[in-house]
């Protein structure tokens, strides 16, 4: 019997079906030949590679798993191993799916008109119209419902004043799905980029997600028409819907940054050498790279459990909140002691652990800090928020 491999040493793919590792196959190809020959390159140069947005959408990975509407109606397993894959690549890319895919198709496609459906999701599927999602504001992030952004009824249109922060593809959005206050509680609209008082600008000077656009989102008396609003949602039910969808992703996509690092310290180690032997023959470094297997084994085993959970509807948010804790906890983990076992290497973009630990530093933060996910558990076991 041969050995396990390093990075799935429970052989988890075993558990897959032939969709399932197909999925997983072609992806890992694309990222392989199409996104590590420039992904160093674009994080360096604060660049996103949208030359590669085509070849994502025909790949048919833009709103994966959901159905109708030219989506691929993909399993939810197979979402998953998509965002592990891409991130393998870059936590950029995977944000830039993520983002298209569970913040903006799925709510259209969940909370929207049939007539919003079939003017925005074929268009989005194929990567003709891109989207942002705009819940974050500068003043407010872990708690949205102090929004200060606000829609008042006028006629058969709103006015939409306000401003949102740290938005995913800001500048190149077709479309933000913006969540507001209005009189009757939150609620959700589809503002188009050529309406008027609604502009975006670029943040700049990122040390995180560098081949990722992020972006800030201002509304100055928008004039946005009632078909425009998601009908069939109110509250903060609609926003931490669409979270929820994509912190399942995240999941996922945090244990592919995670391989990469692995991966890239173990080749590494075996030929590195130093006083007369690979560092890869010490105590210390295999302790290490075991360690390191461990917790990405543990992290596929509770992904992989997640996913079949989701398929089944049966999976509580909470779940969720317990997976993007630990997993994105792990990589951030492994990245750092990767980057520390590469040594001086380990700073220069030659090297992914150094990209993949800034990014990941970004990931434990969005969609729900660290300390959030902790109490949401901690709300889920005691009955209690102590938010």
């Amino acid at each position: 019997m041969s050995s396990p491999s390093p990075i799935d040493f429970y052989d988890v793919r075993s558990l897959l079906s032939e969709e399932e590792r197909q999925v997983q196959d072609s992806v890992r190809r694309f990222v392989d030949d199409r996104v590590l020959p420039i992904i160093g390159d674009a994080f360096d140069e604060h660049r996103f590679p949208k030359e590669l947005v085509t070849e994502i959408a025909e790949l048919g990975l833009l709103g994966c798993n959901l159905e109708g509407y030219d989506c691929a109606g993909l399993n939810n397993v197979c979402y998953g191993l998509v965002c592990q894959e891409l991130e393998r690549g870059d936590s950029g890319l995977r944000s830039f799916v993520s983002v298209q895919g569970s913040l903006c198709m799925y709510p259209i496609h969940a909370y929207g008109s049939e007539e919003q459906k079939k003017a925005w999701l074929p268009r989005m599927a194929s990567g003709e119209a891109i989207g942002c999602f705009g819940l974050t504001e500068p003043d407010g992030g872990s708690d949205p419902g102090t929004m200060k952004t606000h829609a008042k009824r006028d006629g058969d249109d709103w006015i939409l004043n306000g401003a949102k922060m740290w938005i995913t593809n800001g500048t190149i959005a077709d479309v933000a799905i913006v969540w507001a206050m209005t009189d009757d509680g939150v609620r959700g609209f589809l503002v188009e980029k050529d309406m008027k008082g609604y502009t975006s600008r670029d943040i700049l000077k990122k040390f995180s997600l560098r081949a990722s656009i992020t972006s800030e989102l201002f509304f100055d008396h928008v004039r946005v028409p009632d078909r425009n609003r998601l009908p069939n949602v109110e509250g903060l039910r609609g926003p931490l819907g669409c979270l929820t969808q994509a912190r399942y992703g995240i999941t996922w996509g945090a244990i592919g940054a995670a391989i990469a690092c692995l991966e890239e310290a173990l080749e590494y180690a075996k030929s590195r050498v130093v006083f007369q032997r690979p560092i890869a023959n010490t105590q210390t470094v295999q302790r290490r790279l075991a360690d390191a297997t461990r917790r990405i084994t543990l992290a596929q085993l509770l992904s992989l459990q997640l996913g079949r959970l989701k398929d089944q509807k049966a999976m509580h948010h909470s779940q969720v909140s317990l997976a993007k804790w630990n997993n994105v906890r792990m990589a951030l983990d492994i990245a750092r002691d990767c980057r520390d076992i590469l040594g001086a290497a380990g700073i220069s973009v030659e090297f992914s652990a150094i990209r993949h630990m800034l990014n990941l530093e970004s990931v434990i933060t969005y969609e729900g800090t660290e300390t959030i996910h902790e109490l949401v558990i901690g709300r889920e076991l005691t009955g209690h928020a102590a938010f």
